[in-house]
């Protein structure tokens, strides 16, 4: 009985022998980051709210610059130190910044100040954490894993997406809500044992001859601090990431805009406001588990990357205009759910699998600095942009219609990217 479980499982995650070890590790490991980090997401939009909506281009802005900052520092970490050292301090890290932040809101009040840190602070955590996560399985896995156990490893986070609001909604009253802050710490702790356990695995299937794609944990990357930015530089396939990125990253903040906008004066109360973003959360993240656990990977088999990648910034060009039409709250809502479930079930996992064809310095060096500068440049040039717009007297429907053929673009740029992806999957590496 068990072993027949135990295949169906195997079919279901199109798991082959030998590989199950390491994706249960990897699903784990990323369940615990999204756990931890949503977790505290209600709290970090609600902090977005109580910092002033106005402020909010602001925010962005000075979390460009913590990035401008931070992705040199992880070049010169991850030039200097191997993969099995690097990694887990980069982890260990936010779990201090976790318990610092502890220390500042045992207060009942949050200052604003406090706040505002806490946003910039989040908009940080959550992009490195992720970032170095698909960096160590673009590392791990070879392109051929990739197609078949992105989509249920990914499903990992989903799971730990799912729990972490649940988590805050069962824990928030009896324990307080800065208490949760070291429930998210000991989440990042166990993902530190992930790490260690995959690397070992890893080393294991190297030295068998199982997994030639994959270097050892052991070897460091080497090259400079910057080396991140002079790698993009040299690749137009990874400048092409970068547009892609750019993009992605404005009609996501144009969309996260409205939202505080709608939520900020639909509801006066900033427990109401804090509910329906957890709600949200909810929504978006039982979505994206089901989509994960039954489309993803046969999705690309079946309409292959190219159209995988341009599916979500279609139904995006297609929500901007109904936003366009009517921009009220369910609208909204439903929108951003489908966007965010689609992104994470599906435009995630494929736009990872564009790095697995690259080299090892590409996939941490120059897939970081994409993932966390490009990402949040585009954040804060988009929310100077929709602050412009909105001081012009620009309504929320005609920046809606005006968003979705910009959409149309992405859709084209990610389709082209998908078809390199494939022509670069043939070259011997």
């Amino acid at each position: 009985m068990p072993s027949t479980w135990i295949k169906r499982l195997f079919n279901l995650a199109s798991l082959r022998p030998g590989e199950g070890a390491p994706v249960m590790w990897s699903f784990g490991y990323f369940f615990c980051l999204l756990c931890a980090y949503y977790i505290i997401r209600p709290m970090r939009d609600e902090m977005g709210i109580l910092g002033g909506v106005d402020n909010l281009q602001w925010l962005f802005t000075a979390t460009l610059v913590v990035m401008a900052a931070a992705v040199p520092l992880y070049g010169w970490i991850s030039s200097a130190f191997p993969r099995r050292i690097f990694l887990p301090w980069v982890y260990a890290f936010f779990i201090i910044n976790l318990l610092l932040f502890f220390v500042l809101m045992r207060d009942e009040q949050t200052s604003v100040m406090t706040a505002r840190i806490f946003f910039v602070w989040t908009s940080v955590f959550n992009l490195f954490i992720v970032s170095v996560f698909w960096s160590f399985m673009a590392d791990l896995y070879s392109n051929e894993q990739a197609r078949r156990l992105f989509g249920i490893i990914a499903a990992g986070g989903s799971v730990g997406a799912l729990s972490g609001p649940l988590l805050t909604a069962t824990l928030v009253q009896p324990l307080g809500a800065d208490n949760l802050l070291l429930v998210s710490a000991a989440l990042l702790g166990f993902a530190i044992l992930c790490i260690r356990l995959l690397n070992r695995l890893g080393d294991r299937s190297v030295q068998a001859g199982k997994q030639p794609h994959s270097a050892s944990a052991d070897d460091s990357l080497g090259g400079s601090a910057w080396e991140g930015f002079t790698l993009v530089l040299k690749s137009p396939y990874l400048i092409a990431i970068c547009l892609l990125m750019l993009l992605f990253t404005t009609l996501a903040t144009f969309l996260y805009f409205m939202q505080a906008e709608i939520v900020r004066d639909a509801f006066d109360d900033s427990a109401q406001r804090t509910a329906v973003f957890a709600a949200m959360d909810f929504a978006v993240n039982a979505l994206t588990l089901l989509f994960q656990l039954v489309l993803t990977a046969r999705l690309i088999s079946w309409i292959g990357l190219p159209l995988t990648l341009a599916l979500v910034p279609l139904l995006l060009a297609l929500g901007f205009f109904i936003i366009g039409l009517s921009p009220i709250l369910a609208v909204l809502i439903v929108v951003q759910v489908i966007r965010r479930a689609g992104n994470y079930a599906v435009m995630r996992p494929a736009r990872e699998m564009l790095y697995v064809v690259l080299s090892r310095r590409e996939k941490y060096k120059a897939k970081s600095f994409i993932d966390t500068f490009v990402y949040r440049g585009g954040d804060a040039i988009s929310a100077w942009l929709f602050t412009a717009v909105r001081a012009l007297g620009m309504e929320l429907s005609a920046i809606a219609l005006a968003s979705a053929p910009i959409a149309l673009l992405w859709a084209g740029l990610s389709f082209k990217l998908g078809q390199q992806q494939s022509v670069l999957s043939r070259k011997p590496s």
